[in-house]
């Protein structure tokens, strides 16, 4: 990511912390209209749900140019979503759902520039969060002992 990427995410990111509710609010109704798949992963009160969001994205956001305390913080939250049931296709839903809330919140003000940085920021946030995920589910699976 370039120092321009981040700048233009920090600029963009900061009217959506100003909206956090209704922007948290939005990208569940997207998501869950998206993939309502994964609706029953959503047990706790989904106010809740969208302050945590917006409180995550806000740490990834802030600490994105610092790539060890990024890593270390994604790494926490593949292991946890193994937990609640993600998986590899989901995240691919995720994206969908958040940059089109950044539009729908933005507007004219989420420009290309700013579409292919959030992009290339979901998109590393996302492989951290797989790369942990595959090997936590890896780990979790039983040795199969045996005679053929």
């Amino acid at each position: 990511m370039t120092p321009e990427q981040a700048k233009l995410i920090k600029l963009s990111f900061a009217p959506i912390i100003g909206r956090k509710h209704e922007a948290g609010k939005i990208f569940y109704q997207r998501l869950f209209e998206t993939a309502p798949e994964v609706k029953p992963m959503f047990k706790a009160d989904m106010n809740a749900q969208s302050e945590k969001l917006m409180s995550t994205l806000g740490a990834i956001v802030g600490c994105m140019q610092d790539r060890p305390s990024l890593n270390a913080m994604l790494e926490n939250l593949g292991r946890k979503h193994v937990g609640y049931g993600v998986k590899d296709e989901h995240y691919g839903k995720l994206r969908a759902a958040l940059l089109w809330t950044l539009e729908q919140i933005l507007g004219d003000a989420f420009t290309d520039e700013a579409r292919r940085a959030w992009t290339e920021l979901y998109d590393m946030v996302a492989s951290v969060m797989r790369q942990t995920a595959h090997k936590t589910a890896s780990a979790e699976r039983p040795l199969r002992t045996g005679t053929l």
